[in-house]
């Protein structure tokens, strides 16, 4: 069974939106701070990410192995997420495409639920729900599935009432060269480019040797900056993590490594979250983290072992209520 906000917790995050709306103003790209850090990480220590996981583990164990897009264990992941959300209040819609896995066309699709609020300002929250074929993908990207469908839960179960909406969106084909976010992307309308105010995306949210990562949205770190606006989401990210005494660390965007490219690539704000695949862990990350320093961040990176057995859970936490508290943060955003 699911875990319900706690009443306390709920009610410090309830007092923070009420600041936000009745006169802290802020531009959707950079929002002013006003959601309590501190309340929404004390709330996501308590929610289900794991359940979500062990119900996808279950898919995959009973859809020979995997949920890659195209195959059985795909639609079953994909009615299970379409089930929470609608559970929550949300009309889940499938967006369908067409991809080549292996050079045959095989149809699949996305899922895509909407908030309330003003289209005019549309920000995107999603993660892949695809796994590859040789194992179940529970960290690659169960994890991030988890912690968009429990920040969706949550902004219904506390009440937000998104000034700017909200679309929250799980990828088909991103083992396959990006395909479900390139097809979203490439769907938009010149207009409905413009009107999406910025990306977030999570991929890989609890890997078991893992760091708290964020994209270098102004390429201070690595080089490789986002639009005009991804600096902004780095700081919001940075925000939740330092006002709850967590390290963490930037990373870069890589060409073609997940859903973020085709969103920068068409000019729109990026960012988003990552705890690490097969780098070496060094021994300054192991001071700030903990873990064991020279092993791979996630030694199943895209093999059968990427199971429930193959996460951090309290590194899960940390990572969905920084989604969270990005997402609410934008939603409640106004216009500068």
């Amino acid at each position: 069974m699911m875990k319900r906000p706690g009443t306390a917790a709920a009610a410090a995050i309830m007092l923070a939106i009420s600041l936000v709306l009745s006169g802290c103003t802020a531009s959707p790209l950079n929002p002013a701070g006003g959601v309590d850090p501190r309340a929404v990480l004390e709330e996501f220590k308590g929610r289900g990410m794991v359940e979500h996981l062990e119900a996808l583990q279950r898919i995959a164990d009973d859809n020979g192995g995997n949920r890659a897009s195209g195959t059985s264990g795909y639609e079953a992941s994909a009615r299970y997420v379409e089930d929470q959300l609608r559970a929550a209040g949300y009309t889940p819609v499938r967006q369908d495409f067409t991809h080549r896995p292996n050079g045959e066309r095989v149809k699949t699709f996305n899922i895509l639920a909407d908030t309330e609020g003003s289209a005019e300002n549309t920000i995107v929250v999603g993660g892949h729900l695809d796994s590859v074929e040789d194992g179940p993908g529970i960290n690659d990207n169960a994890t991030g599935v988890a912690a968009v469908l429990e920040t969706a839960r949550w902004m219904k179960e506390t009440g937000i009432k998104p000034a700017n909406r909200v679309r929250f969106a799980f990828w088909g084909a991103e083992e396959d060269d990006l395909d479900g976010s390139r097809h979203y992307v490439d769907e938009l309308s010149a207009a409905e480019v413009r009107r999406t105010a910025l990306y977030l995306n999570v991929d890989m949210a609890a890997s078991p040797n893992g760091v708290r990562s964020i994209h270098d949205g102004d390429g201070s770190d690595f080089g490789e900056a986002g639009p005009k606006g991804s600096q902004e989401i780095e700081e919001v990210f940075f925000r939740f993590f330092e006002s709850n005494w967590l390290p963490a660390e930037t990373t870069p965007f890589v060409d073609g490594d997940s859903d973020y490219e085709p969103f920068l690539r068409a000019g729109i704000p990026g960012g988003g979250l990552f705890t690490g695949e097969v780098k070496k862990k060094t021994k300054a990350q192991v001071q700030a983290y903990g873990g064991v320093a020279g092993k791979v961040l996630d030694s199943c990176y895209h093999k059968a072992c990427d199971t429930t057995s193959n996460i951090n859970a309290d590194l899960l936490k940390d990572m969905s209520g920084a989604m969270a508290y990005a997402t609410a943060s934008y939603a409640l955003a106004t216009n500068g």
